[in-house]
């Protein structure tokens, strides 16, 4: 038997549309789930967004006061995809009106607005999920299992990067995504915590860092009317960015292995330009985002000029299985969410987490806070650990 289970969006720019496509396809994928999400209600400030999406998507209602979400006995669950500066208010209170919560990294500003969204949910004794879509790739599951396996030896270094030309252009509005107050630290909340989980997810805890960053286009244009993603705004009055278009940052692990960690928002030529490269005693396995079905590889006992291998992950690496029936047969960004939604619904249902959770938030967040310390005092910082 089927549960239905109430669900709502907050926030309905491109990340809600994403959350919300995840839950209608999620039951085509994973039938076996035995929770099936009803798209309950749909809350945007944005005058007319909301009725658009529900016209459009099935919402029962729409809203543009998200704590009417937060009252409304319908809803069981809910996506938070609102603006980061928003994430620890609502994600607190959706949690205390004991709603389930899969919620968009980084979890708001800092590493104490992650764990008080973590304390709300440990509390309420409800599900947290977090945006971490990254570490679904079916690619970056079988790298983590082969790494563990030892067949690369003991790790030694990796490279993960973060280059993406999305605030690129020098006409981009001034939003709230380059203002300190709202949009926090820049480019280490939007991409450098994505980085700071792989991290973690492949290879375990960072234990210290350095970090440098920079503004590399110091003014925006204020936009003049309401924005949705990466607005372009002439003519408008140019106001400062205040939050880093840049990190660079050396990683020490747990386990002794070295790393290195870089982001940018406004790489001219580089579109999602993901990925990460592990090397071990013994081999070595990358990833590249925009090959997300793909590894290279390198295994043995030749040591030096031992060769590389493409691997094709299968539907024996992840969640593979419930999209694609052979290896090669490619999957797209949005089937990573839709992992994501499998894993938050069967949290629900079977009152286990899987996949990232709330605690992955604030270590991420932690990692991000250092990275702000050392860029400000210009040492090695230590990660504390949660």
């Amino acid at each position: 038997m089927v549960d239905a289970l109430g669900v709502a969006v907050v926030g309905f720019g491109w990340m809600g549309r994403v959350h919300t496509q995840a839950y209608a396809r999620v039951l085509h994928h994973f039938p076996q789930l035995t929770v099936r999400p009803e798209l309950v209600a749909v809350a945007e400030e944005v005058p007319g967004r909301a009725e658009e999406a529900a016209a459009r998507y099935g919402f029962a209602s729409a809203t543009r006061d998200w704590r009417e979400v937060a009252a409304d006995p319908r809803v069981r669950a809910v996506s938070v995809t609102a603006p980061n500066f928003l994430h620890r208010e609502i994600g607190v209170a959706m949690a205390e009106a004991g709603k389930h919560l899969w919620i968009e990294k980084p979890v708001g500003l800092t590493a104490d607005d992650a764990r008080a969204v973590a304390d709300a949910v440990a509390r309420a004794g409800v599900q947290g999920t977090v945006g971490f879509n990254y570490r679904n790739a079916p690619a970056v599951e079988a790298a983590r299992e082969l790494i563990a396996s030892g067949e690369i030896g003991a790790v030694t270094h990796v490279r993960i990067r973060l280059f993406s030309d999305y605030a690129a252009h020098p006409d981009g509005a001034l939003t709230w995504r380059y203002e300190r107050e709202r949009g926090g630290s820049g480019v280490l909340g939007d991409l450098a915590s994505h980085g700071a989980d792989l991290a973690r997810f492949l290879l375990g805890d960072i234990t210290a860092l350095t970090a440098d960053t920079a503004i590399f286009l110091p003014e925006r244009a204020r936009p003049t009317g309401a924005t949705a993603g990466h607005t372009l705004a002439t003519g408008g009055e140019l106001g400062p960015v205040e939050n880093e278009d840049y990190v660079s940052c050396l990683l020490r692990f747990a386990s002794g292995a070295r790393g290195v960690l870089e982001a940018c928002r406004v790489s001219v030529g580089e579109q999602n330009n993901y990925g990460f490269e592990v090397h071990g005693t013994r081999g070595a396995v990358s990833w590249d985002f925009r090959r997300m079905n793909e590894l290279a590889v390198s295994r043995g006992t030749t040591y030096q000029d031992q060769p590389v291998s493409t691997v094709y992950v299968g539907p024996g690496a992840g969640e593979f299985g419930a999209f694609q029936p052979g290896a090669a047969n490619a999957m797209g960004y949005d089937d990573l969410k839709v992992i994501e939604a499998y894993r938050f619904l069967r949290s629900i249902a079977e009152g286990t987490p899987y996949g990232a959770t709330l605690a992955d938030a604030v270590r991420s967040a932690a990692v991000l806070d250092a990275m702000v310390r050392s860029a400000q005092s210009g040492t090695w910082v230590d990660v504390p650990a949660s």
